[in-house]
């Protein structure tokens, strides 16, 4: 079983955001796209956040913080989640039907896609 594929990650504690060039095939657009909503998570409710793609395509989105780091926004952030599921669930599929079809075939094994 192979592990999952970050997509996107944005860190409030190294202020930093990361996104896997193994996706640079996407539209330049959809990755701006993506660098203002992780940003715009961890501004609001600090911690990390990220965007992966779990062994069957889908794609999920979570935070995480550090355990003596009381600013961070659990609650917030479990909210923020939903809104981003509602306000860009057409993205999302988006970008699940492309993950599918461009680095999983044959039964779900992985791919390069390259």
């Amino acid at each position: 079983m192979k592990e999952d594929q970050v997509l996107c990650a944005c860190s409030a504690y190294e202020r930093k955001y990361f996104f896997n060039p193994r996706f640079h095939s996407l539209p330049e657009q959809v990755q701006e796209e993506l660098q203002i909503l992780a940003v715009t998570m961890t501004e609001d409710v600090g911690g990390v956040f990220t965007m992966e793609f779990d062994e069957d395509g889908s794609l999920y989105m979570s935070t995480a913080a550090k355990e003596n780091d009381f600013a961070f926004d659990e609650i917030g952030s479990h909210l923020k989640i939903k809104q981003y599921q509602n306000r860009y669930a057409e993205l999302m599929e988006d970008l699940e039907e492309y993950y599918r079809m461009f680095f999983l075939r044959d039964g779900g094994k992985y791919v390069t896609g390259d």
